[in-house]
């Protein structure tokens, strides 16, 4: 197990089911988690600041960011409104970019952050057009914040999920579990266990030659041939 004793991790959107499971694991690995608990405590673009110096003045420190707050909305391509574009973008791609300049005053050499993508941000799924784009956004982002933080020895990943469980899924939408399932070579959902575990993987020494980087964490399906 890695032993993270002593290390502060704020994360955001711990409200939600992977946000949960994300800071359990950091939990579980001896860190004092930080819960932001996620978009309805207030736009991360205009109180990012406030969150990240709370965090820090209240524990004296701070070592990771694990940007997972977000949203995922379904809306057709053709009939969305730029408003409905905006208002993911907002939260799933500004969000994260004003956490993390605000984090990088306060983290010290080997400090990280990890943002939440997704697979959809290189494979999109119908009606999630504005989801995607904010999702390979969020990959992109932390190449380029690899590049001009590294100098200061942080370091920024994503994390891209599969489908993962939720209490309901299986009722809810019985026809893609299943085609999940039987098109994943490791034949199950994810876990928000699964995600939380590739996170404190990259806050780790173990990762500290690791930035700009996404891992994919899909029990393999991206794998699988399309055509």
């Amino acid at each position: 197990m890695i032993d993270l004793s002593g290390k502060v991790v704020l994360v955001t959107g711990t409200s939600g089911t992977i946000g949960n499971g994300i800071a359990q694991r950091f939990l579980d690995a001896g860190a004092l988690v930080v819960r932001h608990r996620g978009v309805e405590d207030g736009d991360l673009r205009d109180s990012a600041q406030r969150v990240v110096d709370d965090a820090f003045a209240r524990h004296g420190r701070l070592d990771a960011v694990v940007n997972n707050a977000g949203v995922q909305p379904v809306e057709p391509l053709s009939g969305m409104t730029s408003a409905q574009w905006q208002s993911v973008v907002d939260i799933n791609l500004t969000g994260p970019f004003a956490v993390t300049q605000a984090a990088v005053r306060h983290l010290p050499r080997g400090g990280s952050v990890t943002h939440i993508a997704s697979i959809e941000g290189t494979h999109p799924a119908p009606g999630h057009a504005h989801y995607a784009v904010s999702k390979a956004g969020l990959i992109m982002h932390a190449r380029a914040a690899a590049l001009e933080y590294g100098p200061l020895g942080i370091r920024v990943n994503t994390v891209s999920p599969g489908l993962i469980a939720r209490p309901g899924i299986s009722e809810q939408w019985p026809e893609g579990v299943a085609r999940w399932q039987a098109a994943a070579p490791l034949s199950r959902l994810g876990t928000p266990e699964d995600v939380g575990n590739a996170c404190v993987f990259l806050a780790s020494e173990l990762a500290s030659w690791i930035t700009g980087q996404d891992l994919v964490v899909d029990g393999g399906v991206t794998a699988r041939p399309t055509w």
